[in-house]
């Protein structure tokens, strides 16, 4: 995937969605020296096949209390 400065992208935005839209190109948006974003085309999906995954995959109920766990680590770790 080619790095693409964002004042490059800027300025050549409509080109690099052609390229995305038509020959399926991939770049990184960098700023700073920094990778900030990807542009990529969108995979394409039915509503369907989203409610089909939801009801394969039910919720944990579980899975909030730990993540809450998990953010007050990295929290404690950052200020640490």
């Amino acid at each position: 995937m080619p790095d693409v400065s964002a004042t490059e992208a800027a300025r050549n935005f409509a080109d690099l969605l052609d390229a995305v839209e038509h020959r399926g190109e991939r770049f990184t948006i960098v700023r700073r020296g920094r990778a900030v974003a990807h542009l990529e085309p969108m995979t394409a999906g039915a509503g369907r096949d989203v409610k089909a995954l939801r009801r394969e995959h039910v919720p944990d109920a579980k899975w909030r209390s730990d993540l809450e766990e998990l953010r007050a680590l990295l929290e404690r770790e950052a200020r640490g």
